[in-house]
């Protein structure tokens, strides 16, 4: 399981409120549909470090 790093986070109400309505119609919290859209938008960005497939691979000396 990945560290989590907490921060606080100032959003205006109303955009609060959509992401809470967005949130619900997808049976998450607001701060898993947060998480959720910020993976979504870092990832299409091509800002996510590439993950290590072989990182099981048994070590071969």
């Amino acid at each position: 399981m990945s560290k989590k790093k907490n921060f606080i986070l100032r959003i205006d109400y109303k955009t609060y409120e959509a992401v809470a309505k967005w949130a619900a119609d997808e049976f998450r919290s607001v701060n898993g549909q947060l998480e959720w859209i910020i993976n979504q938008e870092l990832k299409k960005s091509g800002r996510l470090p590439k993950e290590n497939k072989n990182k099981f691979k048994k070590k071969v000396d």
